[in-house]
């Protein structure tokens, strides 16, 4: 499997993703984070776009959403996070299992997914993801394999106020399992809303006790 060549085609869709502004939807505004939707052109359902502004810079938002030494402290969704694979500086394969939602009306999930980070002019740091099939990690029966559509974190150093950065993330998974559609639209946005605002707090822990 050619890794490199799909990690640039799901960067170049997240930066088109990025630049479109036709047809979101606003579906929720909680806690300074935004939420809108549009259907995916990838798959049957939405891709959902959450949006807010964090007091750090890219630098140093970026790893900290994605390498599992921070993530696994701060994401109160995830069981479990890892790098299975790293395929060069700035490309891995990870795994990550999401805890059970909604008084385990959405059982847990897994994910296997090619992460790639890339840079752009400006200070814009982006990770860019896809689900993968890798040998190594099959699905298990004590959760459900999900499937991620092209996802992935915009992050860019504000104009008027570059300690602060703008942070976009776009996901569009498909949950795999027998769920009603109601149930996973009214799960997304809140996924969105607690991964920006846990960010928040998990680098705010993170300058406070360095």
């Amino acid at each position: 499997m050619d890794y490199k060549k799909i990690a640039d085609e799901v960067s170049e869709k997240i930066l088109s993703y990025s630049q479109d502004t036709s047809g979101w939807r606003v579906i929720k505004v909680s806690k300074n984070v935004t939420v809108s939707s549009k259907p995916s052109k990838e798959y049957a359902g939405n891709i959902y776009r959450g949006e807010g502004i964090i007091k750090e810079v890219p630098s140093k938002i970026i790893p900290f959403m994605y390498l599992p030494e921070y993530r696994n402290k701060w994401d109160k969704a995830l069981q479990s996070y890892k790098l299975l694979e790293r395929i060069d500086q700035d490309t891995g394969i990870y795994h990550s299992v999401t805890h059970s939602y909604g008084m385990g009306l959405i059982s847990s999930r897994d994910f296997v997914d090619l992460l790639y980070v890339k840079p752009y002019p400006g200070g814009i740091l982006t990770t860019n993801s896809v689900s993968v099939e890798y040998s190594s990690c099959p699905p298990t029966p004590s959760c459900v394999r999900g499937y991620n559509n092209p996802c992935g974190y915009v992050c860019s150093p504000l104009p008027e106020n570059p300690e602060h950065s703008k942070l976009v993330v776009f996901i569009q998974p498909q949950l795999g399992g027998m769920l009603p559609g109601s149930v996973v639209e009214t799960a997304l946005p809140t996924t969105l809303i607690n991964l920006i605002t846990e960010t928040r707090a998990g680098l705010k822990d993170l300058k406070t006790h360095n």
